[in-house]
């Protein structure tokens, strides 16, 4: 096999109605050149036309889903191939609740690609997808995020060259009560922390709000959990950067995602930026209040 002249091959895959395009037109605002719905079987040959541009084509964005029909599984062969070519390439997933994508397909009226019944061809290509997924570099959950957000989430991890730019550590805090995060690599749950809900004159406040973060550190138990937190972290980096990843998503939960869970996921921002990680913290259900 040629090796691909690049600086980043993507293969971008994941859910129907996940936000595949959505993320191609941002990785073409971000200069990669993209492909969308491109048999597996094509990517060494695309690989070869990509050569003899002499690096003129640098970043390369390639859309490979279950719109491949029975081409799409022989994806696993090729990577294989890549593999054993010494080709690098990261493994973006877009993934999104039953729910979400029930409700998209629903507003833009389009037919699953698996079957008539949307919820059966979900549930379907997600079977199908889970060995695929366990693969990824990247999962991004966006059952959550606005077209906009998604776009700031794909440049915080494919603005910059992996090679110098370093981890890049996003921390998100959402409320059990809505849901874990799809794409988290570490989930913390702090709900054994003190409430500020329960507190009258804090509880229509959030963890953004000063006199909210300085009620949930005041207890001796957020100090010592957030010592020995960071100890777990700084342990494990190390040991995920080896493995080739270039992001880290941590998710931190309480019971509403309103108090607790923000308070510390912006002390945790904090702490990760003065320790030179590139950083993005994001509440994921604050706007629920």
């Amino acid at each position: 096999m040629v090796a691909i002249n690049q600086s980043r091959l993507v293969i971008v895959t994941g859910l129907s109605g996940a936000g595949k395009t959505q993320a191609v037109r941002s990785l073409e605002d971000l200069g990669f050149f993209c492909v969308d719905n491109l048999p597996p079987a094509l990517i060494p040959k695309f690989g070869e036309l990509l050569a003899q541009t002499a690096g003129r084509i640098s970043n390369v964005a390639l859309v490979v889903d279950i719109r491949g029909g029975e081409f799409f599984d022989t994806l696993f062969e090729v990577l294989a191939d890549l593999d054993h070519g010494g080709v690098r390439y990261e493994i973006l997933f877009l993934d999104a609740s039953d729910e979400a994508l029930v409700r998209r397909f629903k507003e833009t009226r389009r037919r699953h690609p698996l079957s008539t019944e949307v919820l059966t061809g979900i549930r379907e290509e997600r079977r199908r997808l889970e060995e695929l997924k366990g693969r990824a570099h990247k999962i991004i959950d966006t059952s959550d995020l606005t077209s906009r957000q998604l776009k700031d989430e794909l440049a915080g991890v494919f603005g910059s060259d992996p090679d110098t730019a370093g981890l890049q550590v996003t921390v998100v805090s959402f409320g059990f009560k809505y849901g874990v995060p799809l794409d988290s690599d570490l989930v913390m749950d702090v709900r054994f922390l003190p409430n500020p809900h329960y507190v009258a004159e804090l509880k229509l406040f959030t963890g953004n709000d000063a006199p909210v973060a300085e009620y949930v550190f005041a207890s001796p138990v957020t100090g010592e959990f957030m010592k020995r937190f960071l100890a777990l972290i700084e342990f494990v980096i190390p040991f995920y950067a080896k493995e080739g990843k270039t992001t880290l998503m941590i998710a931190i939960g309480c019971t509403g995602g309103m108090h607790r869970s923000v308070a510390l996921a912006n002390r945790l921002g904090e702490i990760f930026k003065e320790r030179g990680f590139r950083v993005r913290v994001r509440h994921r259900d604050v706007h629920r209040v």
